[in-house]
């Protein structure tokens, strides 16, 4: 089941990151990884900033399209490092091999919040969780992610 909420303010889109970051399932064999999916426009850095400020970055959070990877140290029960990474101008999983992949998602104090996800598919587990953003209109986001993404276990 899918769960679907619609943001029409900042604020709505800090508070659904709120609502998944305290009921995130973590990943005890490696990193967390949301896998932002969406259009251009559609939310997923907004959401990255949110979530990055739930976290307690106070640094201002960018989408990494030029640099692929950006790191923050986090203060969280999880989580102690933060990966934002945007995969757009990548061309196959292969290519995170280069940024550091294989060691960054194998440490379970990682969560990795990875923007266009369908450039790099073919190095995923299975084990990811996705967060879909649709745009609606110039306020109104959709946002949608498995029920189960956010059940404790």
């Amino acid at each position: 089941m899918l769960m679907k909420v619609i943001s029409k303010s900042l604020a709505d889109t800090a508070d659904i990151a709120s609502t998944i970051l305290k009921n995130l399932k973590s990943n005890k064999k490696g990193a967390t990884i949301l896998l932002l999916r969406g259009d251009l426009g559609s939310g997923k850095t907004t959401f990255a900033q949110a979530l990055a400020r739930e976290l307690g970055v106070k640094n201002y959070v960018t989408s990494p399209t030029f640099v692929l990877m950006k790191g923050y140290k986090v203060n969280h029960p999880i989580f102690k490092k933060l990966i934002h990474i945007d995969a757009y101008r990548l061309n196959r999983g292969q290519d995170l091999l280069s940024l550091g992949w294989e060691e960054i998602a194998s440490n379970p104090r990682n969560l990795i919040m990875l923007e266009w996800p369908e450039r790099v598919t073919d190095i995923f587990t299975g084990a990811e969780q996705q967060i879909n953003f649709k745009f609606i209109d110039e306020n109104t986001r959709e946002i949608q992610w498995p029920e189960t993404a956010t059940k404790q276990k």
